[in-house]
């Protein structure tokens, strides 16, 4: 998404707002972006970017091709600073380094901004650090916060923000994107259950580590109705050596859902709903082994693992509670 046109197509209330804003010169001193993975919370923020410090604006629009458009698009404009999280959170040192950027004037100009991806990662003294900025705002100072929980960030600072909620993605106009970029129907329909990013979901489509998570999701669903003390050794031999990072453990958990809820929706009879699964034998099979009470409880309980992967519970334990869980 370059222009806001691009992003009214997509997310309208939110280029609405925004360009309102922009042709009223009224642009707010702070952006709380709250929407999920692939929803255009980044180009959003850069768009907004380029329209403080672009000098060549048509309208609402940058001109996308300055210098410092350029410089913006590759993170490389020394006026707009990029906050990620180191690991798992945000930390206090990389806002005390940011601050200390902020004591200086700006390099061509007066104007500065500052994105933080992953805003609700911030630590309560990295949060209580980026308040103080809020509380005495400069009009030369832009913030933009992003997130996917708006309400795991402090009130006080969610009170100093104008709010853009976006909008979840149609994920029927998503697959016919994916359709169109050469996946499979199939393939289509589980990528628009993980993510929205659409370069993402054709980088995964075409991964053999994610092939060959799928295959493994499948197997511990059937070791679960083996009742045998086998998925205990499948936990350990199989899915933590291929699941090794957090964060391919806690997509592992993402697959594992969206298995479930295929499950679920055979009890219902809605198949249209399927995503994960294929209406087939194995399917009949597994739905004969899951009660849709337990299923439900499966489901709270792969939600709940999610959680604690968050709250940087060791990934194993983690693994091993939501197998006693589920094996009950």
């Amino acid at each position: 998404m370059k222009t806001w046109i691009d992003v009214g197509g997509i997310q309208p209330l939110a280029s609405k707002v925004i360009t309102n804003s922009i042709m009223k010169d009224r642009i707010s001193h702070a952006y709380l972006i709250q929407g999920a993975r692939g929803t255009g919370k980044e180009a959003i923020a850069v768009l907004v970017a380029k329209v403080l410090f672009c000098k060549q604006k048509s309208g609402v629009n940058p001109c996308l091709t300055c210098v410092d458009c350029k410089r913006i698009d590759s993170r490389n404009h020394p006026d707009v600073h990029w906050i990620e999280p180191d690991g798992q959170s945000i930390k206090i040192e990389q806002i005390k380094n940011l601050q200390k950027e902020f004591t200086y004037s700006g390099l061509e100009s007066d104007q500065k901004v500052y994105i933080i991806k992953g805003a609700e990662t911030l630590t309560a003294n990295a949060a209580n650090r980026i308040l103080k900025f809020l509380e005495e705002p400069s009009k030369q100072t832009t913030a933009i916060m992003l997130t996917e929980n708006s309400q795991s960030i402090l009130p006080t600072i969610r009170s100093r923000c104008q709010i853009i909620d976006l909008q979840p993605l149609n994920p029927l106009h998503f697959q016919q994107r994916l359709v169109e970029a050469g996946l499979d129907d199939a393939t289509a329909r589980l990528m628009s259950g993980l993510t929205n990013n659409l370069d993402e979901a054709i980088e995964w489509s075409q991964d053999e580590w994610f092939a060959e998570a799928r295959k493994l999701v499948v197997q511990l669903i059937e070791a679960f109705t083996d009742n045998s003390n086998d998925v205990y050794l499948f936990i350990h031999n199989h899915w933590l050596p291929h699941f090794k990072e957090r964060n391919q453990l806690e997509q592992g958990f993402d697959l594992l859902l969206l298995a479930f809820k295929d499950i679920l929706y055979y009890h219902l009879g809605n198949e249209e709903s399927f995503v994960f699964f294929q209406v087939d034998e194995r399917l009949e099979r597994l739905g004969m082994a899951f009660s849709q009470e337990k299923l439900v409880t499966i489901l709270h309980d792969l939600l709940g693992a999610k959680r604690k992967l968050k709250q940087n519970v060791h990934p194993t334990l983690v693994m091993e509670q939501v197998t006693l869980q589920i094996e009950r």
